[in-house]
C-alpha cells in the first residue's frame, strides 16, 4: 500500500524539522511552495493547507526581513512541537517503576461534544482505556497531557492522578486490554517496510542534499505519528519480538544521517 502524506501534515513536519529558529523567523510562502513541491505537493494545496493551519491557530502571517509574505509558528504550535520532540526523539521506553498517569473526566450532558473531543485527544496522546471515563498512560506523558488539555481548554473537565497498578491481573496481561498492541505492532512493521530500505540505500550509496531532504521529511512525517499510537510502554510489558525498538532505531539512524544534510537543501539561497 502506498503511504499517504497530506500537505498539512508535511507542513507541520517541515516546521518541526527546519522552521524553529531562535527568532521564530517566518518561512516565506514561496519557500513553502518550493520545499513541498519537490515532494510532489502543488502550490494550491500548499496555500490551502497553510490557510487551515492558520485558522487552527498554529501558523501566524508575518513578513520576512526582506518584506516577503510568510508564516511563523504560533506560541501554541511551538509548545506542541516542543512536546512532540520528547516523543519523536525519545531515548527509549518508559520504566515500569515510573508508574502511570490517570486521566479521569466528567463532562456535563449540555457539553457532551467536549466528551468526544476529550476521548479523541487522550487517544491521540497515547492513552489507553482502563475503564469508562478512566484513561491511562505512562507517567512520562504527564507534562504533555497537561499542556495539551490546557491549550484546548479541556482541563476543567479532567483530573490527573499518578500511581501504580496493584492488580489483580498481572500488568503485562492487563495492558493488552488497555491498548490494541497488535495494531500498534502492525504500524511499526509498516514503517519498517517503507523506510528500512531507504536507510539501507543511504548506507550503501549516499546522495545529494535534495535527496536527503526528500527522504528525510516523509520519514519524519511517518514516524512522528508512531510515538503517539505507541505510548512507549515498559519493555517488560510488551510481547516478545516487539518491533518498536527496531523501528525507533531505523528512524534514529535516518535522522542522524539525513536531517542536517537535508537542511543544506532547505537553506540553499535562491
Amino acid at each position: 500500500m502506498t503511504e499517504q502524506h497530506t500537505p498539512r501534515s508535511l507542513i507541520v513536519s517541515l516546521y518541526g524539522a527546519y522552521g524553529r529558529g531562535p527568532d521564530n523567523a517566518p518561512l516565506p510562502v514561496a519557500e513553502l511552495i518550493r520545499l513541498l513541491g519537490v515532494l510532489g505537493v502543488d502550490a494550491p494545496s500548499v496555500r490551502s493547507s497553510v490557510s487551515r493551519l492558520k485558522r487552527r491557530g498554529l501558523l501566524e502571517p508575518r513578513r520576512t526581513a526582506e518584506g516577503a509574505a510568510g508564516y511563523a509558528l504560533s506560541a501554541d504550535a511551538r509548545q506542541l512541537l516542543d512536546d512532540g520532540d520528547r516523543r519523536i526523539y525519545s531515548a527509549g521506553a518508559a520504566k515500569l517503576s515510573d508508574g502511570w498517569v490517570l486521566a479521569v473526566f466528567s463532562v456535563p450532558e449540555a457539553e457532551r461534544h467536549k466528551r468526544h473531543l476529550l476521548r479523541s485527544r487522550l487517544g491521540r496522546l497515547g492513552f489507553g482505556t482502563a475503564a469508562p471515563g478512566v484513561w491511562i498512560a505512562p507517567a512520562a506523558l504527564y507534562d504533555e497531557t497537561r499542556h495539551t488539555l490546557r491549550r484546548l481548554r479541556l482541563d476543567p473537565y479532567v483530573d490527573l492522578f499518578r500511581g501504580d497498578h496493584l492488580g489483580f491481573a498481572p500488568t503485562a496481561r492487563t495492558v493488552g486490554r488497555w491498548w490494541d498492541l497488535a495494531a500498534i505492532a502492525e504500524r511499526h512493521e509498516e514503517f519498517l517496510d517503507r523506510h528500512e530500505p531507504v536507510l539501507r540505500r543511504w548506507s550503501s550509496s549516499g546522495g545529494s542534499a535534495e535527496e536527503a531532504y526528500q527522504d528525510y521529511l516523509p520519514a519524519l512525517d511517518s514516524w512522528r505519528r508512531l510515538p503517539y499510537a505507541d505510548p512507549g510502554l515498559p519493555a517488560e510489558l510488551l510481547p516478545e519480538g516487539w518491533p518498536g525498538g527496531r523501528s525507533a532505531a531505523v528512524f534514529g539512524a535516518l535522522h542522524a544521517r539525513l536531517r542536517d544534510a537535508g537542511a543544506e537543501f532547505v537553506n540553499r539561497p535562491r
